[in-house]
């Protein structure tokens, strides 16, 4: 795998997932193949467009991102574009539709913890890794993509 305190490795590990996720009607083969959607993201500070390959969950009839970065002590650079800029891009397979990110308020975050690491053990594993909180957003549908994002969470 990839050495995530080396953030050059990081942003080449995830360009080569990128590449092969596109190339391939959103598959990912190898060590990653849990990045199952791509998140493109603001950048809060540089405005540029970024692309971030992660895995999602659909909880409580929610699509759910986690800023887990395998336990780091910091959270990955899509959570700060997100805090900063909540619309966003997401491709998923074939399909591809704008998003607005929600933070999931501690509450709700912990109401939804213990279901989330139901189906994903790992994301507990990640936790105990760091003592920050790992934050869990919410991919909203915008308007214009309910047909895209019906097909999504109904699979």
């Amino acid at each position: 795998m990839t050495d995530f305190a080396d953030l050059e490795a990081v942003k080449n590990f995830n360009l080569r997932i990128v590449d092969e996720f596109r190339a391939n009607g959103g598959k990912v083969t190898g060590p990653f193949t849990q990045a199952d959607l791509l998140l493109t993201t603001t950048g809060g500070k540089s405005g540029q467009r970024r692309v971030s390959p992660l895995a999602y969950f659909h909880i409580d009839d929610k699509l759910i991102v986690i800023g887990s970065f395998h336990g780091a002590s910091v959270n990955p650079n899509w959570v700060h574009n997100l805090r900063a800029n909540p619309r966003a891009h997401v491709e998923v397979g074939p399909d591809a539709f704008d998003v607005t990110a929600r933070e999931l308020p501690p509450a709700e975050r912990e109401e939804l913890f213990p279901k989330l690491t139901a189906v994903a053990p790992v994301v507990a594993e990640s936790q105990s890794k760091t003592s920050r909180v790992i934050p869990l957003f919410e991919l909203q549908q915008a308007r214009n993509a309910k047909d895209c994002m019906r097909a999504v969470i109904g699979r």
